[in-house]
Order: structure tokens, then C-alpha cells, then sequence
């Protein structure tokens, strides 16, 4: 990952409500570190560029951008990025009758299953980050 300059800061305005006007508007901050706050710092943290729509019963939608921890443990109903026949997926590790699985998280598509004891878990999904314009 390239280096981000620790010191950006963003503004933040206020807070908005996403239902009722909330009584928090008053609230303020001096602002916002991005880098902190997704801590993108660490050293065993790393963003991946989410293609496809396998994903989206869990909120992770095509072209979203996930920070994946390296140095966390998977364990069931954890979203991650494993290797899978030489690539990248995304999915969510489930365990069931003593076997772990990858599955996919999209009603609206049938993905095979993925046994876990044939690919390599990389990392767990932390955060994800979308892009509303894109």
C-alpha cells in the first residue's frame, strides 16, 4: 500500500440523522482521521478493491474497498478474502457439522460452496468503504 500521510484530517460538520433529526447536532469535533480511524497504519492491514455482486446480503457491494487484517484470526460468520483456485474471493467462513465452508452472501445468485481445508484464508475483512458516485 502506498504511504498515506498520517496528518490528513478531515472536517467533520456535524452529525446527520438518517431517520429522525438527532439531538446530537450540536455535536463537533475538531475532525476526522481517516487513517486512524480505518487504521490503515498497521502494518498487517491491507485494502482490496471488491469485483462483483457475491456479497451484497452482507453489505459489501462491486467496486466497495475493504481493509482486511492479516494477523486476525478467522472464526465462524467472519467476512475474508481467501485464495481460491489461484485468486482472491471474498466470502464469509462457516463452520457446520466440523467442516468450515466459504459461502456467498447473494440471495439472488447460487455460488458454489467452498470447503476452507482447500484454500487459504488471507485475511479477516475489518471495514468496508464505498464510493456512493462511483
Amino acid at each position: 500500500m502506498a504511504e498515506i500521510p498520517a496528518d490528513i484530517r478531515l472536517q467533520i460538520i456535524g452529525a446527520a440523522g438518517a431517520g429522525f433529526p438527532s439531538p446530537a447536532q450540536d455535536w463537533e469535533e475538531t475532525g476526522i482521521n481517516l487513517v486512524e480511524l480505518l487504521r490503515l497504519d498497521r502494518a498487517a492491514s491491507f485494502v482490496f478493491e471488491v469485483r462483483g455482486n457475491s456479497m451484497i446480503d452482507a453489505g459489501i457491494y462491486d467496486r466497495d474497498v475493504v481493509v482486511v487484517d492479516r494477523d486476525k484470526r478467522p472464526s465462524n460468520g467472519k467476512i475474508v478474502i481467501a485464495i481460491v483456485d489461484g485468486g482472491f474471493v471474498v466470502r464469509q467462513l462457516c463452520t457446520r457439522d466440523g467442516g468450515a465452508f466459504l459461502e456467498a452472501r447473494n440471495s439472488r445468485m447460487s455460488y458454489p460452496e467452498t470447503s476452507a481445508e482447500n484454500v487459504e484464508i488471507w485475511g479477516v475483512v475489518r471495514a468496508s468503504v464505498r464510493n456512493l458516485q462511483a
